[in-house]
């Protein structure tokens, strides 16, 4: 049994959920050490090698198509979930940006009021809005974290499979150090995505619903305020609730997006249509970063950047309900071909 495992035995022994509030046990793993740090467990195998990296046919941040090459890596399965975020919350005491008071420092020209501990949250409309304006559907929201996705009354006790989100950049490294692990580039993360299909506009292919199935979690319905949820769920998924890639990897498109370790390049032109998953435009594009996938509010009446090649620029301080990470643990250069798997 793993130490992991004898964290949730001992969670789940004093009938601590994920959903639930908590403090670190004293005989758990001290903080800044995760239990056994750096162990591949579930990691799948990349063998890394030359891919077309980007689109010349969607978006103009995407441009131009070109080959790039990356080395071999493991990856996770699928994105961090709300229960492995706890056991790393657990186990350090770390709060996230989205617990923290903000410094009213570094945000001189804001509403004394929203300086909260609180997220940027999707709000559905009562009914059709200009698709112009990104605030007519995201506010932020004082209680709003990880633990309290909607604000401080919900709750994901019923969500420990989720993917957690409401987590900035900061908070995603400090998960990826505590484990052992790294965060991909924007690179390493598209190769993945890809599934082993080179150029194919999606992870599966050419066609976004073979057959009539849906292959990701994304928006069902007249984005912003039509949801079917057809599938169950009005926001994320269980992970592994869609088929997976050529490589066994689930998520990569659709449910949240992911951040990567690469700093953002090729800012979109300002006549460029904003991304319907933007909760605030980034313009200080020095210190933002690449978030991949597209995630369960890409619609295909308003954007379509549920696609390997998708990307957008995200500022490191923000979090909101629909970005979340996974994380790789890169092959030593002398390494050649995995131990195992």
């Amino acid at each position: 049994m793993s130490a992991l495992d004898t964290i949730a035995g001992a969670r789940t022994a004093a009938g601590i959920s994920c959903g639930e509030d908590r403090h670190p046990f004293p005989d758990e793993a001290p903080a800044g050490f995760a239990p056994d740090a750096a162990n591949r467990g579930s990691m799948i195998w990349i063998p890394g090698g030359s891919f077309v990296m980007g689109s010349n046919k969607f978006y103009r941040e995407e441009r131009p198509a070109r080959r790039e090459s990356v080395g071999g890596f493991w990856i996770d399965p699928h994105p961090v979930t709300n229960d492995e975020f706890g056991a790393f919350a657990l186990a350090t005491g770390y709060l996230t940006t989205a617990e923290r008071q903000p410094d009213p420092a570094m945000y001189p020209d804001a509403d004394p009021s929203l300086l909260v501990p609180g997220s940027s949250v999707f709000t559905k409309p009562d009914g059709p809005v200009g698709l112009s304006d990104y605030r007519a559907w995201w506010a932020y929201v004082p209680g709003a974290n990880w633990r309290h996705p909607e604000g401080a009354e919900s709750g994901i006790a019923d969500r420990c499979d989720h993917p957690v989100v409401h987590v900035s950049f900061e908070d995603v490294t400090a998960y990826a150090a505590w484990a052992g692990k790294a965060l991909p580039t924007e690179a390493e993360w598209e190769f993945a995505a890809r599934g082993g299909l080179d150029d194919a506009t999606y992870a599966w292919g050419e066609e976004f619903a073979p057959g009539g199935q849906p292959m990701a979690k994304t928006w069902r319905g007249r984005f912003p305020w039509e949801n079917l949820a057809d599938d169950g769920y009005e926001t994320t998924t269980p992970v592994g609730s869609f088929p997976a890639n050529g490589y066994g990897l689930y998520d990569m498109i659709g449910n949240v997006w992911e951040w990567t370790i690469s700093p953002y390049g090729l800012p979109r032109a300002a006549t460029d249509k904003p991304s319907c998953c933007r909760s605030s435009e980034s313009t200080d594009h020095a210190a933002a970063r690449v978030v991949k996938g597209g995630s369960h509010l890409c619609a295909p009446n308003y954007c379509l950047r549920y696609r390997p090649a998708a990307r957008q620029s995200q500022t490191p301080d923000t979090s909101t309900t629909h970005i979340g990470f996974r994380c790789i643990l890169r092959a030593p250069k002398t390494h050649f071909a995995p131990a195992s798997r």
